[in-house]
């Protein structure tokens, strides 16, 4: 199987789907930034300094999805028609699960990726300056829907 982003001659391009039929599609990804003890109790009491930590993620998340081409140079623009990003506060940091929905041409596993990716990075932005050393530890896709290659969900 040849790789569809590169040329006869070796170079990367971007993927003509011109001709692909807009299907439904989605992906999930999750992620996990860990946090001091200190940063999880200031989290459940709502006592960052900075503010609400989980809706300015949230809506972090929500933006990225949106502005994933402008990030990756070989990513389609496309229709993002539905984000939803979820923060859950653990014993021992933020998991975050991001869900992207479209009917387009190609998939939005790499929105789901960047939507996660940036809401942990705005955790890490808000709590900075109570744990310099928070840390996003994961970031993975889960699931994804939809497409010439179907469904297929992390084992």
């Amino acid at each position: 199987m040849g790789f569809t982003h590169l040329d006869a001659a070796g170079h990367a391009r971007m993927v003509d789907v011109t001709a692909k039929q807009p299907t439904a599609r989605s992906a999930t990804a999750r992620g996990f930034v860990r946090c001091a003890p200190e940063v999880v109790a200031a989290l459940r009491d709502g006592a960052v300094p900075k503010g609400d930590v989980l809706a300015v993620a949230r809506i972090a998340g929500i933006q990225a999805a949106k502005q994933t081409p402008a990030l990756l140079p070989l990513a389609h623009v496309i229709g993002v028609h539905g984000v939803t990003v979820d923060l859950v506060v653990t014993d021992d940091g933020v998991e975050i699960e991001a869900t992207v929905r479209t009917a387009d041409r190609t998939g939005v596993e790499m929105e789901a990726l960047t939507a996660v990716s940036v809401a942990a990075l705005a955790v890490v932005d808000m709590v900075k300056g109570m744990d310099k050393a928070t840390a996003i530890e994961t970031v993975h896709l889960t699931r994804k829907t939809g497409g010439k290659s179907g469904d297929w969900e992390r084992p």
